[in-house]
């Protein structure tokens, strides 16, 4: 079999590899734009060489997991924060961190963590999506308030209404105010369909999920947070109790005690696999994050 620690950048990797039956040693650097890096894997494939590729949760990758999933390659997906305890060396380079992760593969220390399915991840596009939506439509409703406001009219709620609407639009404006106006007011005729769109798709798939379902009978929770929480935390079984996914998806406090005395901070935010190739690092993820719904979330 051949081991390689694949230290992943979006442009380029740089793997560290050993044949464990001939016990060869090698580094190369590949880059992804020129399709040297896959052209490397598909060689592999066609030689009949068993593979197993070790690399750190990060962002941009899923091309580079479907190749490998194709391939019939193994990969295993590791907690950059447990990876980046072992290191020793003061030194920080790329062929360093390879070599490091295919140390880790070799020594069987490697602290692999469990990846979310392709229909996992893809419903979470559609939560990521919507949210999206979502915040580009108050962003327009809130300047077409700000418009109200400027002209004397405060109607909260009631703008959105067919008698504020036709109110914000009998406003006399001058010519760039009433373009963008108009604009905006087309922007957000636009969103509303969308979104109402992606809410049916959304309550589609929590009814027929049987664990969504559950979590709606919960006082306070509807299907977006259900759905939300159930995509996060995927396999429960994974869990030995509560106190471990409140961790899991960085509800616990920071806590700094000492001498007698305890302090507990702000929630943690650590401890999410967001999207199964991504994690939580000491401030902030490679990929994209936010709250869905009280729970952590992300592309």
């Amino acid at each position: 079999m051949l081991i390689i620690g694949c230290d992943y950048h979006p442009g380029f990797q740089q793997i560290a590899f050993m044949d464990t039956e001939t016990g060869e040693f090698g580094e190369r650097r590949l880059e992804h734009g020129e399709g040297e890096a896959e052209k490397f894997y598909r060689g592999l494939q066609q030689a009949g060489i068993r593979v197993r590729v070790g690399m750190e949760a990060t962002g941009h990758a899923r091309w580079f997991e479907r190749l490998l999933e194709e391939l019939h390659f193994e990969l295993w997906i590791g907690d950059p924060l447990e990876i980046r305890a072992t290191r020793v060396r003061k030194q920080k380079t790329d062929r360093h961190d390879a070599q490091l992760l295919l140390k880790l593969l070799l020594e069987d220390r490697f602290p692999r963590i469990w990846v979310a399915s392709w229909e996992n991840r893809d419903l979470r596009q559609l939560l990521w999506h919507r949210h999206r939506l979502v915040q580009m439509r108050t962003r327009i409703m809130n300047q077409l308030q700000a418009v109200a406001l400027n002209e004397g009219v405060r109607q909260k709620k009631r703008l959105w209404g067919q008698a504020g609407r036709a109110q914000l639009e009998s406003f006399v404006l001058a010519p760039w105010a009433s373009r963008r106006r108009k604009e905006l007011l087309e922007l957000l005729d636009r969103l509303n369909p969308s979104i109402r769109e992606l809410n049916a798709a959304v309550e589609q798939e929590a009814t027929r999920r049987p664990e969504v379902r559950r979590l709606m009978t919960h006082p306070g929770v509807g299907s977006l947070t259900a759905l939300a929480f159930v995509l996060i935390v995927g396999t429960p079984q994974r869990f030995a109790c509560g106190k471990q996914i409140a961790s899991y998806v960085g509800l616990v406090p920071t806590e700094e005690s000492s001498s007698g005395r305890r302090r507990l901070g702000q929630s943690t935010n650590r401890g999410i696999l967001c999207c199964g190739s991504c994690w939580w690092k000491r401030r902030r993820p490679r990929c994209g994050v936010t709250r869905i719904g009280g729970e952590s979330f992300c592309t």
